[in-house]
Parts: C-alpha cells; sequence; structure tokens
C-alpha cells in the first residue's frame, strides 16, 4: 500500500474552529468539497462561500467537485428505479473517473488535501463506500478524520461497516454498496 496524502473528514454539527484544527492537526493544504449540493440546513458555518472564506483565513484552499466526486449525481442514471444511488453505476461514469484521477494525481505529487462531506461518520458515507473503496484498488488508503490527531484507515471504516465481514460476498464477488447505513 503506497503512504496516502488523501486524507477524508466529514462536517456533522461541528463548530468550524474544530473543524478547521482537525485539518490542520494532519497539515491539510486543500479542502475538497465532494457535497453534490455544498450548503448545509442545519449548519450554515459550512455553506460554500462561508466554509471557503474561513478555511482561506486559515491558510487551506477550497476546491468544489461535488459535481464530479458528489454521492447525488445530477445524471439520473446512477439511481435505481426507487430513487436510492447505486454507486456501482457512479464508478463507471466519466464524470467520476476524472474525480479520481484528480485525486490519484494529488497523491502521486504528495498533496494533501481531504475530501469533505457532510456525514461524520465515515462508515456512514460515499466517501468511504465509494471513493474510498475506489482507491484502494490503485492501491491509496484514504485516512479518515476522526478528530485532532486521530484517522481510521479505509480497512477499518470497511470492517465497521461490514460489521467484519469483508467486502466481497461468498462467490467473491464485490458488495455493491449503496446509501444505506449498514450491511
Amino acid at each position: 500500500m503506497k503512504d496516502s496524502t488523501i486524507y477524508s473528514i466529514g462536517h456533522g454539527n461541528k463548530k468550524i474552529e474544530d473543524f478547521i484544527n482537525e485539518l490542520k492537526s494532519f497539515d491539510i493544504h486543500f479542502l475538497l468539497d465532494i457535497r453534490s449540493k455544498p450548503y448545509s440546513k442545519w449548519n450554515p458555518q459550512f455553506n460554500q462561500a462561508q466554509l471557503k472564506t474561513e478555511l482561506e483565513k486559515n491558510g487551506i484552499s477550497y476546491v468544489f467537485v461535488g459535481d464530479v466526486l458528489g454521492g447525488l449525481p445530477e445524471d439520473r442514471s446512477c439511481y435505481s428505479f426507487d430513487g436510492k444511488v447505486v454507486y456501482d453505476l457512479i464508478k463507471e461514469k466519466e464524470f467520476f473517473k476524472t474525480g479520481l484521477e484528480r485525486l490519484t494525481t494529488a497523491n502521486e505529487k504528495q498533496i494533501r488535501l481531504a475530501i469533505m462531506c457532510s456525514e461524520s461518520k465515515p462508515e456512514e458515507c460515499h466517501r468511504s463506500k465509494l471513493i474510498g473503496q475506489e482507491l484502494l484498488k490503485k492501491d491509496i488508503s484514504l485516512n479518515h478524520i476522526i478528530s485532532n490527531l486521530r484517522i481510521k484507515s479505509q480497512q477499518d471504516v470497511m470492517n465497521e461497516l461490514t460489521k467484519g465481514k469483508g467486502t466481497v460476498d461468498l462467490f467473491g464477488q464485490e458488495i455493491d454498496f449503496t446509501s444505506r447505513k449498514s450491511y
């Protein structure tokens, strides 16, 4: 496994100061916002404009990439007949492959960045179930920021999510993760 400079973080209902301190504790230089809609009804401190301003005050660059790495794509062919997001469909789309390639290139250049979504628990977010799993295929383990100086590896997050059953079924097929909370 290659050393990874790619981190993930969820803002949840954190104070903006605590959130920024967590990023600083891992020397993050870029925050890539992977929310499909970069706004928060319940936590306005994480609305795009306000978040960008606060990050830049603290020397962290803000980049929106929710159009290519978001968990709720505009492309309706990424959804099941009952309206659920299907990650197996997203990962085959060119827009997603482009976003993933940006992360891979950043890691090769040793750029310290964090992808951010709203879900505070990585095991309940597409950061781990989609992006983290696809990065693993490229031998890159996503580092999930839990708090100041505390991370979980992609493998640990997936073990928690699947209750230790792994990410492959009895027939050797990769589990088709969706936006549901547990497996």
